[in-house]
């Protein structure tokens, strides 16, 4: 046999022994809770934490910077919450440097990942709260599709909406509007509604496709239009005038 036929025939000898089944069988299984708090910072690794010193340096320093403070601990629920609130109100604070005056800010419950916690308040924590490419934007809706779009808020159980608006719902299979106003105010079907919002709802996700039907739309596509930005100039603003961030439950969307 030759010496290249040889050499063939051993390679095909142990890939059939390597691909031989193995007959395992499972004769148990066990499992265990790793409770992962203070207690791992009794006895800490001291070569794991040289190794991660550098990376730890650079991380705080684009992550760590304080942009404010908040005054108590804040969670995003439906039908309505102190920071979803937070978040809508602060679309219509930033309207003003886009030249724009809203009368109505909407922000889905699902764009918000992240708790604040009572005290400073980072650029990490942001980022946490606010990490996808979302950008504000500006559409005006006639009445009779605000109401359209309040329905479908309604259906959803809730989502962000700015100081101003009061819903009522009806809860069930689906929930149902009850009722609507806006700044006191019954909403008229054929008067015009300058609108705040961001860019991945103005394309009709998240179960409020009503946002799409709107005109005189403005999108700003730079990376600076990113809410986390808004988010992090409405922190600074705040700290730079000696306020604490606050937000409240009002009754903005209520639930029967």
């Amino acid at each position: 046999m030759k010496k290249r036929q040889l050499i063939h025939c051993v390679v095909a000898s142990m890939l059939m022994v390597s691909c031989a089944p193995k007959h395992y069988q499972l004769v148990g299984v066990e499992r265990s809770r790793i409770i992962v708090d203070s207690r791992f910072d009794q006895n800490p690794d001291e070569a794991a934490a040289k190794y991660l010193e550098p990376f730890k340096r650079v991380n705080d320093s684009i992550m760590g910077p304080i942009m404010g403070q908040i005054a108590h601990n804040m969670h995003p629920q439906r039908p309505e919450s102190d920071l979803s609130n937070l978040v809508s109100d602060i679309l219509i604070w930033a309207a003003k440097d886009y030249n724009e005056t809203p009368v109505l800010a909407i922000y889905n419950m699902g764009g918000i990942r992240a708790d604040l916690t009572k005290g400073d308040v980072t650029y990490g924590d942001i980022l946490d709260v606010a990490p996808f490419e979302n950008k504000i934007c500006f559409t005006t809706l006639t009445g009779d599709k605000v109401m359209k779009l309040f329905q479908q808020i309604a259906k959803r159980g809730g989502e962000g909406v700015s100081k101003g608006v009061e819903l009522v719902i009806k809860k069930g299979e689906p929930n149902e509007l009850i009722s609507a106003r806006l700044h006191g105010q019954e909403i008229d079907p054929k008067a015009e509604y300058r609108i705040a919002t961001i860019n991945y709802l103005l394309e009709g996700n998240d179960g409020m496709p009503a946002l799409r039907e709107g005109t005189n739309t403005v999108a700003p596509q730079d990376a600076s239009n990113n809410t986390r930005y808004l988010i992090m100039n409405y922190f600074r603003d705040m700290h730079a005038k000696g306020i604490v961030v606050d937000a409240q439950v009002e009754g903005r969307i209520k639930v029967q």
